[in-house]
């Protein structure tokens, strides 16, 4: 019965652990993250699509631990740049270095005007089972990139990622308003309609 109530979130963030932890609170499981298993070590993510990788972390995850793992993988696809970051997001300057990761970013798009900064923002969710049967869901939030950041919330590329409708920063928002609203808050909505039948 042990694993039935619980899932690890194959992340060390301690932002994602804290969203993911309220989504599934009515659900009465408990959520840990990689910081609870030390063991586990590194897990190279070496596919070349956001499902591959996500997969990659929820298989190796699962297999050491025997419990459900929910991995994500998520990035930032800028039009201008051919879709770069995308998979590299977190690596892009360095490793989950988010001021080195914005200024490359910013660099790179140095004198492209704002209407031409279209962005999207892509997360695949990944539910793994143990018996490696998976679950597959995926979220997208179009927008803008700033040229100079704004807001002190969230993290990664937030402060830069503009929502045109909500005329704000990912960044300038509530958790509750980037939620409702962000890539990661609408796969998990998706994963949560298809989920108690999944689970």
């Amino acid at each position: 019965m042990a694993q039935k109530e619980q899932i690890i979130i194959a992340t060390n963030n301690a932002g994602k652990l804290c969203e993911f932890q309220k989504l599934f609170a009515p659900k009465h499981i408990k959520v840990t993250s990689l910081k609870d298993y030390p063991q586990l070590g590194k897990i190279a993510e070496t596919g070349m699509t956001f499902e591959e990788n996500a997969t990659l972390k929820a298989s190796a995850v699962s297999k050491q631990t025997n419990i459900p793992v929910l991995a994500d993988d998520s990035g930032l696809e800028v039009d201008a740049l051919n879709g770069r970051p995308g998979i590299f997001s977190a690596r892009y300057a360095g490793d989950h270095d988010d001021a080195a990761n914005n200024a490359k970013l910013l660099s790179e798009l140095a004198g492209i005007p704002l209407e031409k900064r279209t962005a999207t923002f892509h997360t695949t969710l990944v539910l793994m089972k143990p018996d490696e049967s998976k679950l597959v869901v995926n979220g997208e939030l179009r927008g803008q990139i700033l040229a100079v950041p704004r807001g002190n919330n969230g993290f990664g590329y937030d402060p830069l990622f503009l929502v045109p409708e909500k005329q704000k920063s990912l960044a300038e928002m509530t958790s509750e308003e980037k939620n409702e609203i962000s890539h990661r808050g609408r796969a998990s909505q998706k994963l949560l309609k298809v989920f108690d039948e999944w689970w």
